[in-house]
C-alpha cells in the first residue's frame, strides 16, 4: 500500500496541501480527513488541495474529499481542488461532483478565486 504524503504550506490566508500518493481506503483516505479536521479546528477555513502527484483515488478517498468539503462548508469555509488527475477528473464527471467542487489547473487562478473576508467591513 502506498502511503499518502501531505505537505502543508501557507499562501496568504489559504492553506495549500500538496498531496502525493494514493487517496484510497485506509491510511490514505484517513490522512486527508485528519489533515482537513486539524486545519478546521484553529479556524483555517480556506484549503486548496494540490492533487498533481496523486496517482489514484478510490471510492473511499472520494468520500473523504466530499466529507472534507462538507465539513468546511458547514464552518463557512472553502475547499478547492488543484491539478486534478485524469482518473479523478473522470470520477468527478461521472458522479457529477464536478459541479460541486471548484477545480483548477493553475494555482494562481485557484488562489485568486477564494472569497476574501475583511474583518473591518
Amino acid at each position: 500500500m502506498t502511503v499518502l504524503c501531505i505537505k502543508q504550506r501557507q499562501v496568504r490566508d489559504i492553506t495549500v496541501l500538496d498531496l502525493e500518493g494514493d487517496i484510497i481506503w485506509g491510511e490514505g483516505a484517513d490522512a486527508v480527513t485528519s489533515a482537513i479536521k486539524r486545519l478546521i479546528e484553529p479556524g483555517n477555513c480556506k484549503i486548496l488541495l494540490n492533487l498533481a502527484k496523486v496517482r489514484y483515488v478510490d471510492s473511499a478517498g472520494l468520500g473523504k474529499l466530499i466529507a472534507g468539503y462538507t465539513s468546511l462548508r458547514q464552518q463557512g469555509g472553502q475547499l478547492k481542488l488543484l491539478n486534478v488527475t485524469k482518473n479523478l477528473e473522470d470520477i468527478l464527471v461521472i458522479t457529477k461532483l464536478v459541479t460541486v467542487f471548484d477545480v483548477f489547473d493553475d494555482e494562481t487562478v485557484a488562489l485568486d478565486n477564494y472569497k476574501w473576508e475583511y474583518p473591518y467591513l
